[in-house]
């Protein structure tokens, strides 16, 4: 179509002469635009497929070039849209790619299983301080494998090593993961739960981070999995973690008796609100000392340190 305005084009010189000579045949539209009669057959053909001309008998007469501006330019806008969608694409699974050679970010691709649960081994032999992990499906250890796992946290946290761990909320869909969960917890685990991690993450201390990835749709493969050394990128994971821990819901309140008092429920929604306790006193006609107490103690039950945080844990557990 766009070929219409792309002055020396066979189709732009034919429709140019149509415009100027209505009801012309093919033999004078030869002589007219300087063709042989066989390339303005061919020319006419196309463009009375995208109805830029019309033919009557042996003659052929242009549409109005403004319907035929408007035609090409609509098409023209669903082609870069067309190419926009497909850049994305491209550019995705571009960067995926290049994860296999991104020195940039300090990191390297661990190629299978065994290598990655060898040096998840090493990380764990050097760790000295705290280890924090996301935990979400797929799992890829066996029974053996998630036992000895367990084993070995359980001596590291027994030598003071301090653990925290987000767990997805499906923890129920592994009966060992689950049970494996329940048994760290009991010895010292502090864990939250969150509906959706967005990724796998380990980081041991603040030295070294495994990070395993879905590939995104079209690359070929599973998981891809990294080892980020200290850069700028291990930085950000400790900050996305870290965040993602204050939004997530402690362990044990989602296991708890989630039953509340209607008082309770009014303060929680006027702390959500950003109600001050002077506010929550007036208006639930309580002494500040009592709202302070039970605002306190709603607080710890969520595992929240701040007003906005117990809000979203709240609304989260549905007792908003």
């Amino acid at each position: 179509m766009i070929g219409v305005f792309e002055p020396g084009s066979d189709s732009a010189r034919v429709y140019r002469a149509l415009v100027s000579h209505p009801g012309t045949s093919p033999a004078q539209l030869a002589e007219l635009a300087g063709l042989a009669e066989p390339r303005v057959r061919r020319a006419l053909a196309e463009l009375g497929r995208v109805d830029m001309v019309t033919r009557s008998g042996e003659t052929w007469d242009a549409q109005r070039p403004d319907v035929v501006a408007t035609s090409v330019l609509r098409g023209f806008d669903a082609w870069r849209s067309t190419v926009r969608e497909t850049e994305e694409e491209l550019m995705s699974l571009f960067r995926f790619a290049r994860t296999r050679d991104s020195r940039s970010l300090n990191v390297e691709v661990l190629d299978s299983p065994a290598e990655t649960f060898a040096v998840y081994e090493q990380l764990q032999d050097a760790v000295r301080d705290q280890v924090r992990g996301i935990d979400r499906p797929p799992y890829y250890w066996d029974e053996a494998e998630l036992a000895r796992q367990e084993q070995r946290q359980l001596e590291q946290m027994a030598a003071g090593i301090a653990y925290r761990t987000i767990y997805q909320e499906s923890k129920r869909d592994s009966p060992l993961r689950s049970a494996s969960m329940m048994r760290t917890i009991a010895s010292g685990e502090k864990a939250r739960i969150l509906r959706e991690p967005p990724v796998k993450l380990t980081i041991t201390d603040d030295q070294a981070a495994i990070l395993a990835l879905d590939p995104p749709p079209g690359a070929e493969g599973s998981l891809v999995v990294l080892l980020v050394h200290p850069s700028g990128f291990l930085d950000t994971l400790i900050r996305i973690f870290e965040s993602l821990w204050r939004l997530a819901v402690p362990a044990d309140v989602v296991d708890a008796d989630q039953e509340l008092s209607a008082g309770d429920r009014e303060i929680l929604s006027l702390m959500a609100s950003g109600a001050t306790d002077d506010a929550i006193s007036r208006r639930l006609g309580m002494s500040r000392r009592t709202v302070v107490r039970r605002a306190a103690r709603l607080l710890e039950r969520l595992g929240a340190s701040t007003r906005f945080q117990a809000g979203v844990q709240a609304a989260h557990r549905g007792w908003l």
